[in-house]
């Protein structure tokens, strides 16, 4: 009962403070986008432990689901999600247990699946094998994600820091191209996706906190030409 009233509030508090900020979402495509609603696409989001609040407040979620901590600070994690319309799913990204697998394959078949891969346990920022495997074992595609804040506190963890914006700040939103890992992948082209999506990720921090300071993003994937489809949203 505890848990879940703190949770009430943390989340009351940051739904008051999302009122204030400036969003802006860049997406490759507008199928990427979690908070379309008319999307027929379904896709495996990777997201930064760290950053993970951004995009819980950063929209509306219409068909989301999250791997969480089977911690008891996944307990806390989930009463926050629940509350903003996305379920969850009790597993590790290092480790997926056969029952969360069983649940996580069938998840995909009809919801977005967001994964922080450097978590629960770390290190920061580091992927780790998991949505490459879930992504290989169900064909959905790995949307590469960033976000960054023009200006911000960081709350610091037992491991990694926890991003929180400050009032009237700007805060971007990047959902990349989807990368595909083909179902036939080997133990070596499972270990070369996850270096594809760390490269890809790394890319678009940098990217991010570029356009969050008013400055041009410079990425392979052409982040900065996509300016034009940034979509301005105040949260409902």
């Amino acid at each position: 009962m505890l848990t879940v009233l703190v949770a009430y509030a943390f989340a009351g508090l940051l739904w008051i403070l999302f009122r204030t900020l400036r969003i802006k979402i860049v997406t490759g495509t507008p199928e990427t986008s979690p908070f379309n609603r008319d999307s027929h696409e379904r896709y495996l989001y990777c997201v930064w432990h760290d950053s993970i609040v951004l995009p819980v407040f950063g929209g509306r979620h219409w068909c989301t689901t999250a791997l969480t901590s089977s911690h008891r600070d996944g307990s806390f994690v989930a009463s926050i999600l629940g509350l903003r319309n996305i379920q969850t799913v009790r597993g590790s990204t290092n480790r997926i247990r056969t029952t969360a697998l069983r649940q996580l394959l069938q998840t995909v078949q009809s919801r977005h699946l967001v994964i922080t891969p450097d978590g629960p346990r770390g290190p920061n920022r580091t992927m780790s094998s998991g949505i490459v495997y879930l992504a290989s074992r169900t064909g959905r595609g790995i949307v590469p994600t960033a976000f960054a804040c023009s200006n911000c506190w960081r709350w610091q963890g037992t491991w990694s820091e926890l991003i929180i914006p400050k009032p009237f700040s700007t805060i971007v939103m990047l959902a990349g191209q989807p990368i595909f890992v083909p179902a036939d992948a080997t133990r070596d082209d499972l270990h070369a996706y996850v270096e594809e999506v760390q490269t890809v990720m790394n890319q678009m921090d940098l990217d991010s906190q570029a356009l969050a300071n008013g400055q041009t993003a410079d990425s392979h994937q052409e982040v900065a030409s996509l300016e034009s489809n940034v979509a301005k949203e105040r949260i409902r």
